[in-house]
């Protein structure tokens, strides 16, 4: 299934840490990808995602606005827009 790309904009990326915000239309993805650094999303919007995992395992998350959580660099998915509203979440990558 081809899905549109989520929009990733690049708003600080130094020696320290990477931060990007993700804007998503219903059913937009990230595409698969590996972190290559632990990480922190903070929503902006309610973000019900859909997350991709490895081995075909799939889980749904629905976070509030300014709810965060944090993984370490190794996590490998694909995050979709499992909503019908747009959605955006900001993302720190710490280096």
């Amino acid at each position: 299934m081809t899905r549109e790309p989520a929009t990733a904009t690049t708003l600080v990326d130094d020696d320290r840490v990477r931060v990007t915000r993700f804007d998503f239309a219903p059913g937009a993805e990230t595409g698969w990808h590996v972190h290559g650094h632990d990480y922190v999303v903070t929503p902006v919007t309610e973000c019900v995602m859909m997350l991709e995992e490895p081995g075909g395992g799939t889980r749904e998350v629905t976070m509030a606005p300014g709810e965060a959580y944090r993984r370490p660099l190794g996590v490998e998915h694909n995050v979709i827009n499992a909503g019908t509203r747009p959605m955006s979440f900001v993302e720190v990558e710490l280096k």
